[in-house]
């Protein structure tokens, strides 16, 4: 269903106390300079409350959530600060936006079948144009009294690990929990230093045109159903990740017969958190972009297509980032090409992208009403992108996939895929 959207309130947030002096020029490290200028997302939806209002009824309430904002800034000062020149964060304290809106529709209606693309107007601005704001929120009411939380971080400063140790801190505080503050360590820069001259912008073109976006909810017996389908013939059985990602590549490629011409070839990228590669590994609060991407390059032989051996490449291809990768990364080494043995690649390469929050604390963030009833994502600008991400009930698996128009035409309507659902 469509939703109208009104902002009725545009301010900004400023940390409660200041940023001390020593502190005011936060260094992005090389790998956060690589970054796209994207926002990590998300919408926090919670049911009715009667205590929240955005309407001057009970303005204390509202008060109390902004100033949560405000005291979780001094703890995260770069995020309150401008990104410059793709170098640094000026800390200067110039805050956050801050943004109320009211949406005209009940929120369970809007539950019932969330349109992707709507989701985009419950966040503060576009989520492709993060070049100098860290951060932004957006507080969405209902017609019911329902809420929706629109958080954006730019992935420039962090990475989704990142983005949870901000958005559970900041809800422990307004919940008045302070056993659940985790303090952030800004250490990305001390162990990925910056390059000496300037990093060209990252070639990955987040603006892309005739995107669409089918969110695809694959339950726990369905999951189940294609590990057991990819792991026969494989000596380790897949994870959920691993067998969805072949799945989908599989009807991807069936569906709209891609073959890139001999001067291109597909790359499948998966992300990889770099903290437990460490020696000793580090801190689960170490903030930055503290990932790498495991790239495979899948073949496209006619044997192949049912995508079994995906699996087994695209767990060869994570296992090459141990800690060996890791160090000769510090040491400034190109580790840029695919991590799978045996791989041809001549000319252009065609990124497709797996990323997961599976099994990150989606459904944490208790502001003090609970736990939100649903957390997504939105429509992406992004072609050839799977994002996913657990069910409220975690045992099942959301799939947002972003595709070019005419393909997802295709791949929406692929047999086997809808077989396995049972829907369109």
């Amino acid at each position: 269903m469509k939703l109208e959207v009104q902002v009725i309130c545009n301010e900004t947030i400023k940390p409660s106390s200041p940023t001390p002096r020593q502190l005011r020029h936060y260094q992005l490290s090389s790998l956060d300079q690589q970054i796209n200028p994207v926002y990590n997302h998300l919408v926090l939806f919670y049911p009715t409350k009667t205590n929240i209002q955005t309407d001057n009824v009970n303005i204390p309430d509202l008060h109390h959530f902004k100033l949560s904002v405000s005291q979780a800034l001094t703890h995260f000062h770069p995020l309150a600060g401008r990104i410059r020149n793709n170098s640094f964060v000026d800390c200067n304290d110039e805050g956050i936006p801050f943004k109320e809106a009211r949406v005209k529709c009940q929120l369970d209606d809007f539950l019932q079948n969330p349109a992707p693309e709507e989701l985009n107007k419950l966040f503060p601005f576009p989520l492709d144009d993060a070049k100098e704001l860290p951060m932004g929120i957006q507080f969405n009411t209902f017609d019911c009294g329902g809420i929706g939380i629109g958080l954006c971080i730019s992935h420039k400063i962090g990475d989704a690990l990142s983005y949870f140790t901000f958005l559970n801190t900041w809800a422990a505080i307004a919940r008045g929990d302070t056993k659940n503050i985790v303090l952030p360590e800004f250490i990305s820069a001390k162990i990925f230093p910056p390059r000496d001259t300037p990093l060209p912008e990252p070639v990955l073109e987040t603006s892309e045109k005739n995107i669409a976006t089918k969110r695809v909810v694959f339950t726990s017996s369905k999951i189940e159903e294609i590990r057991a389908k990819y792991g026969a013939g494989n000596e380790i059985r897949p994870s959920r990740v691993e067998a969805l990602s072949a799945f989908i590549w599989s009807r991807f490629i069936a569906s709209t017969k891609k073959k890139p011409n001999p001067d291109k070839f597909y790359v499948i990228v998966h992300t990889v958190n770099l903290r437990t590669k460490f020696e000793p590994p580090l801190s689960s609060r170490s903030f930055g972009n503290i990932f790498r991407v495991a790239s495979t390059i899948p073949s496209l032989d006619k044997e192949n297509e049912d995508g079994r051996d995906l699996v087994r490449q695209i767990r060869d291809s994570i296992s090459k980032i141990d800690k060996e990768y890791v160090r000769k990364l510090q040491a400034g080494e190109d580790l840029s090409e695919p991590t799978n043995e045996g791989a041809e690649s001549k000319g252009e390469p065609i990124p497709f992208i797996f990323t997961s929050l599976c099994r990150f604390p989606l459904y944490e963030a208790d502001f003090g009403w609970g736990k939100p009833v649903w957390a997504s994502s939105a429509s992406l600008s992004v072609k050839n992108l799977v994002a996913f991400m657990d069910t409220a009930g975690g045992d099942g698996i959301e799939a947002w996939i972003h595709l070019k128009e005419e393909d997802m035409a295709d791949f929406g309507c692929d047999e086997e895929l809808l077989a396995l659902l049972g829907s369109c």
